[in-house]
């Protein structure tokens, strides 16, 4: 291991199994073959029942630099963290870290529901072999950046899940002092104020830490990550780049991760042959960031309605609405024909940040308080390459820049050196 390397990951597998009478049977086992002194090492290999949550993942990581880990759900980045703090031990492969570590995995890990936010931090210290004096000169500075010296003294069992958070963050980054930090998609659960404090601290700590991040919001990931690991049922499909990795992550993802479509509303519309078209007018379901692309469906509409509305809205991962394109906005009239209507909408530009997306699209009627169709969840898309910000949509502007006509600061004054009077 380098001098300069912090944290090395060498071949690193772990398996698990999915049966809990053989995995008691498969652990007792494992410990009997490491006490034995005379027994040989088996071949790691998968056993009935079991199957491969992390499988042969290596990495290197210096101070300066953050691994963001992505994946779906079962990847296999819980799995590899908590192999990375030593709560659970490889089955194949070596990991070595240097300095001491500071992790946050789980919400509230670590600490005693009963006990008050101010014993916990010195419980923590104690844990960590951190004497009490060093936790009194850092406490004023752990509860300031927590935002919960009002609630110091209450059971952490009454904290919310984002003072937890906060408490937690802050034991881990203002205490521990860590050469490594390790975050397992803790920041997401703060407000945005507090995940800006996180950025600054994470930003200060790289000077001289390495951090590891697991976190499903891409534009997390592309702030903090030097460089990107994607895992797939436990094996790195791509290191690199942030950009790539969050692009190779995107067309990754299959039909599995949709979600449901439904049908609400009166019934009186029908939505018919949607899809999002790209812009050699093919359906698809991967839209270009930056790049031209229309919607298209059928509609029909009752007889007792001369026109409508229509509201397509784009929605995220996490069900949020991001984006809404509105026929009234749009200063669009929908008329009625009693047949039904064939609808493009083009967009100049793909705006929205790489990440999945899914669209709902409602028919109204003119008072838009009736809703004839509603589609939740018609289609998704996922957008892939370019730019990803913080904000879910980037707005692309016409960027002028001449020389000021405001005068040039003046440095201020020197002050007046005043020299001490004599004393008679």
């Amino acid at each position: 291991m380098s001098s300069d390397v912090l944290v090395s990951v060498d071949g690193v597998s772990k398996r698990f199994c999915r049966s809990l009478r053989r995995s008691l049977w498969y652990g007792l086992r494992d410990i009997v073959s490491e006490l034995n002194p005379r027994g040989t090492p088996a071949a790691v290999a998968l056993r009935e029942d079991e199957f491969w949550a992390v499988r042969n993942v290596s990495f290197q990581l210096r101070a300066g630099e953050c691994l963001g880990l992505i994946g779906r759900n079962g990847a296999g980045k819980t799995t590899l963290l908590k192999m990375l703090t030593g709560l659970i031990k490889p089955d194949a492969g070596q990991i070595a870290i240097r300095g001491r570590v500071g992790a946050l995995i789980a919400l509230g890990a670590g600490f005693n529901p009963l006990l008050t936010g101010r014993e916990n931090i010195y419980v923590n210290g104690s844990v960590l072999g951190i004497s009490k004096a060093t936790v009194d000169r850092q406490f004023d500075e752990i509860v300031d950046f927590a935002e919960i010296r009002e609630f110091i003294d209450t059971p952490v069992q009454n904290y919310s899940s984002g003072m937890q958070v906060r408490l937690g963050f802050s034991i881990a980054v203002k205490l521990i002092q860590p050469d490594v930090l390790i975050l397992d998609e803790v920041i997401a659960v703060g407000d945005e104020g507090f995940r800006s404090k996180c950025y600054q601290v994470i930003g200060d700590l790289l000077a001289r830490c390495a951090v590891v991040f697991v976190s499903h919001s891409m534009p997390m990931i592309y702030r903090l990550s030097t460089h990107v690991m994607a895992l797939s049922n436990g094996e790195a499909v791509f290191v690199g780049d942030p950009a790539r990795g969050i692009d190779t992550y995107l067309r990754s993802v299959d039909a599995s991760d949709r979600i449901a479509h439904r049908s609400i509303g009166t019934g009186e519309a029908a939505i018919e042959r949607f899809a999002v078209l790209d812009e050699a007018g093919d359906p698809t379901d991967q839209s270009q960031y930056g790049r031209p692309y229309r919607i298209s469906m059928d509609v029909t509409v009752s007889s007792a309605y001369e026109e409508y509305e229509v509201s397509i809205t784009m929605m995220s991962r996490a069900q949020e609405l991001v984006a809404q394109c509105h026929s009234g906005a749009n200063r669009q009239r929908c008329r009625n024909t009693g047949q039904a209507q064939h609808i493009e909408i083009a967009f100049d530009a793909q705006l929205l940040n790489p990440e999945r997306y899914w669209i709902n699209v409602v028919v109204f009627d003119v008072s838009a308080t009736r809703h004839l169709c509603w589609e939740l969840a018609i289609a998704s898309f996922s957008v892939v390459g370019g730019f990803v910000g913080s904000a879910p949509v980037q707005l692309i502007g016409r960027w002028t820049s001449t020389p000021a006509t405001v005068p040039p600061l003046t440095p201020a004054p020197e002050p007046a050196l005043v020299r001490p009077k004599a004393i008679s």
